[in-house]
């Protein structure tokens, strides 16, 4: 296509992808005056972010969310007119008239009118109360009628819905219900399986969901009243959300005569041409290959191919990859390439761990070399790698399953992302490859994400690829022999180790005070719990004192790990698995008393679940009372010190591995970490406690005690590796000192001690090294910092007990001290237990 001198060029549509058009446009126009920009939008304030549009409830602003001021389209020489929509399109003399009686010239138009909510014809929607989530004016007037409302409902449980549902949330409202007319969540993104896995993490924050639920009226005079629905259930609410699917809004190009689709959508070719040649449509008001794209990353495509068309160049329009990745209400969700294909057409592997709310499914091809798809509900960590896995058609490794698992024996395999071709897409939102990273990296110095965002624009839109262009970033810049700085995140210039040599120094012991010396802007849910475990580590002060309540993961913010249902798990410590049966009975006595199912651990503990939050300190106050302490079973600190009996009572056992268990046990209990700690003591080389499986672990010998550590568990295992031989007690307890020290001192966030010492430069040798022959010399400061934790130990559960204070936050309702109605139990083997969800 030739370019024309000062061509005209109107915009109608002034969303994000009109927006992203303007700027794509500007930025390959050869001239300053080759353009002359016209843009008409039907709100009354600039481009905004509209996939983040419930952080306006989290308190985002408007200015937060604004792609751009004012001043950016004047700078730039575009006219922008607000709150004008373009009314009527004059074809033979190019020319567009709106609303205000503006008459614009055009030599080519864009039209990015982008969607309107989906309102199905129900009686009542006309109600005060119902309102539809689209705009920020939306929101706004959600945002005043909710003041006065006590129960909301989302009629929709796709993408949008829950979306608007995480909303009512963050207004506080006392029950927040989503209605969905499909059996499941999400129908179009995730499987069954997820969808239940995701039901269930969302029930757990407080959501209530409807599904298979066909609304049949909205009742009330005025006001909404409650739902009506078809199976002759009634829901009683007083403000309702409709967020049930989106329309593309293409009643300008219907008046104009263009072609439009009988259910929707201007049609457009492959270069996105209307059947005006003079015409583009670009976003969710086109219907490209049949279909419509309700995404921001091929809505940015589409402007970039009607931006090439208009400066001389050649690209086309192709079948866009709709895999996507997304945070629901805290829940990770994720699909990429063919997630629904069903054997015999694939081999499929899932996995699913209903404890931590994490559910994956991989689509293998037959022969087991390609992956082709794949869906990832509350853990998508790996969502880039696996995204870019399936389309460059990387050959799988032989176990296929290791690619949700991990490689089961130490280090994961393969070479990350930095093994990928230059050519492979990693920022589907701005089309960024791989190969452009690294000339931002290499050839301009771009070794921060803010800056490789502000040099491509990789990372800007949604997001979802930023972990992936870290990686990049870091991979480049290792490559080329620079150090590089492993920040925390965009509020932290620093790593978790100099955040923490930092605080230390300055003797900060508030989440405010850190903040305000070291970092900028208000946090983030990455910063703020790192911090708090920074804070734990160094002072082991109570959680929950000061401003550090609210920046705790939500276990540690309640001293308990949320369960099913949105009950609770009591765990007292019971160190070395001894208890006597004076506390037996106590344990007894309380579970019955509050209704708790009983189950012995492998870690040797008792737990005690089905706890309402309310209960949490009054169960506590007895079992304090009985001389227990917190177990920690929801802390980042040390959980159990399992033992054998050892020559207590075993005809095999060379030492006393109870008593020295405990011993252990007692000295670190409360002792906080990047993640969580588990030790054991055998009693011989039996190995009954399974010490070598721990973090560190203790076997007696003849003549003494062989000290393991980096060992665990879990979905990816591995041996402990041997530190020290035939030591003494004293030297043993100095030497796993030493090591914890080491350990809360360097690795990273949520790092266990196995990955930790996989990532160390020098491994096992390095660390003893460190640890036993103290090269550094360093070993009396770590003695000396350890033993300052452990003298400040107090209870938390203690200090809650005793503190009224501290007690108020145990309150499921805040106004009403009474439990949440909500939780519904049934019998199991004599037991109590929480009722599967529906």
């Amino acid at each position: 296509m030739d370019t024309i001198s000062n061509t005209h060029i109107v915009v109608v549509g002034n969303g994000m992808v009109g927006y992203k058009f303007c700027e794509k446009l500007l930025a390959k126009r050869k001239s300053e005056g080759e353009f002359v920009i016209t843009v008409f939008g039907e709100e009354p304030r600039s481009a905004y972010d509209r996939v983040h549009l419930s952080e306006y409830f989290a308190g985002k602003s408007a200015d937060d969310l604004s792609l751009a001021p004012l001043e950016w389209y004047a700078e730039n020489g575009i006219r922008l007119f607000l709150s004008d929509p373009v009314v009527d399109i004059d074809r033979d003399e190019k020319l567009v008239r709106s609303h205000h009686g503006h008459v614009v010239h055009y030599d080519y138009l864009v039209l990015a009118t982008g969607s309107g909510a989906f309102v199905p014809s129900v009686p009542g929607v006309e109600k005060d109360g119902v309102f539809v989530y689209r705009t920020i004016e939306d929101l706004e007037l959600i945002l005043s009628y909710a003041r006065k409302a006590k129960r909301g409902a989302v009629l929709g449980g796709g993408l949008l819905g829950l979306e608007a549902a995480k909303a009512l949330l963050d207004l506080g409202l006392e029950e927040a219900h989503v209605v969905e007319f499909a059996p499941r969540l999400m129908p179009r993104q995730i499987d069954e399986p997820g969808s239940r896995m995701l039901q269930s993490q969302l029930e757990a924050l407080g959501l209530k969901i409807h599904l298979s639920k066909s609304t049949q009226e909205i009742i009330g005079e005025d006001c909404i009243k409650g739902l009506q629905f078809a199976d002759n259930t009634f829901l009683d609410v007083d403000i309702l959300v409709i967020s049930a699917g989106i329309r593309p809004r293409d009643e300008l190009a219907k008046i104009a005569g263009l072609e439009t689709h009988p259910r929707g959508g201007i049609v457009v070719d492959n270069q996105l041409r209307t059947s005006d040649p003079s015409i583009f449509a670009i976003g969710e008001c086109a219907l490209a290959h049949h279909m419509i794209y309700g995404l921001i990353a091929p809505g940015y495509e589409m402007a970039d191919v009607v931006v090439t068309m208009l400066t001389g160049g050649e690209k086309e329009f192709h079948p866009f990859d709709m895999s996507t990745k997304l945070k629901l209400i805290g829940t990770d969700v994720a699909s990429f390439g063919d997630a629904f294909i069903e054997e015999p057409a694939c081999k499929t592997i899932r996995y699913e761990n209903k404890a931590k709310g994490v559910y994956k499914r991989i689509n293998v091809s037959p022969d087991g070399k390609t992956l082709l798809g794949g869906i990832l509900v509350g853990d998508a960590d790996q969502y880039n790698m696996l995204l870019q896995t399936c389309k460059s058609k990387t050959i799988l490794p032989p176990d296929s399953e290791d690619l949700i698992l991990g490689s089961r024996g130490g280090e994961d395999s393969g070479a990350g992302v930095m093994s990928f071709p230059d050519d492979a897409l990693i920022c589907s939102c701005e089309a960024v490859t791989k190969g452009m990273i690294c000339h931002e990296v290499s050839d301009k110095g771009c070794h921060t994400m803010d800056a490789v965002k502000k040099s491509c624009k990789a990372g800007s839109g949604c997001g979802g690829c930023v972990p992936m262009v870290k990686d990049i970033i870091a991979g480049v810049m290792k490559q080329n022999g620079v150090y590089v700085r492993n920040v925390v995140c965009e509020h932290f210039d620093h790593s978790r180790q100099e955040l923490l040599d930092l605080v230390k120094m300055n003797g900060l012991k508030t989440y405010g005070s850190v903040l305000d010396h070291f970092g900028k802007g208000d946090g983030c849910e990455v910063c703020k719990p790192l911090v708090a475990s920074v804070l734990a580590s160094l002072w082991n002060e109570n959680i929950l004192a000061k401003d550090r309540a609210t920046i705790q993961d939500s276990n540690d913010r309640y001293l308990a790990n949320i369960q099913k249902g949105g009950t609770y798990s009591v765990v007292p410590r019971i160190p070395g698995g001894e208890i006597t049966p004076e506390k037996l009975i106590v344990i007894g006595q309380v579970a019955q008393k509050y209704g708790l199912y009983t189950k012995i651990t492998g870690g040797q503990r008792i737990d005690m679940f089905g706890a309402h939050l309310n209960d949490l300190p009054q169960i506590w106050e007895e079992l304090i009372h009985a001389g227990f302490e917190s177990g920690h079973a929801y802390g980042k600190s040390l959980r159990t010190v399992k033992s054998c009996v050892g020559s207590t009572w075993c005809r095999f056992g060379v030492q006393d591995s109870v008593t020295f268990a405990i011993e252990v046990e007692d000295r670190y209990k409360g002792l906080r970490s990047p993640h969580k700690l588990k030790s054991a003591v055998s009693g011989c080389v039996r190995e009954c406690a399974e010490a070598q499986s721990k973090d560190f672990g203790i076997i007696a010998t003849e003549k003494g005690w062989n000290l393991y550590v980096c060992g665990n568990g879990g979905s990816k295992p591995q041996h402990a590796q041997l530190l020290a031989t035939d030591v003494d007690k004293e030297t043993c307890i100095r030497l796993i000192d030493r090591f914890l020290m080491f350990y809360i001192r360097t690795a990273d966030p949520l790092t266990r001690t196995a990955t930790w010492l996989n990532k160390m430069e020098g491994g096992m040798s390095y660390l003893k090294a460190v640890v036993v022959d103290d090269v550094l010399g360093i070993a009396e400061e770590l003695e000396r910092d350890i033993q300052n934790l452990i003298d400040v130990y107090q209870c938390e559960w203690k200090e809650v007990v005793e503190s009224p204070e501290l007690r108020k936050r145990f309150s499921h309702f805040v106004n009403v001290p009474m439990k949440d109605p909500s939780v519904a139990f049934e019998t199991m083997r004599d037991q109590k237990k929480v009722k599967e969800w529906a």
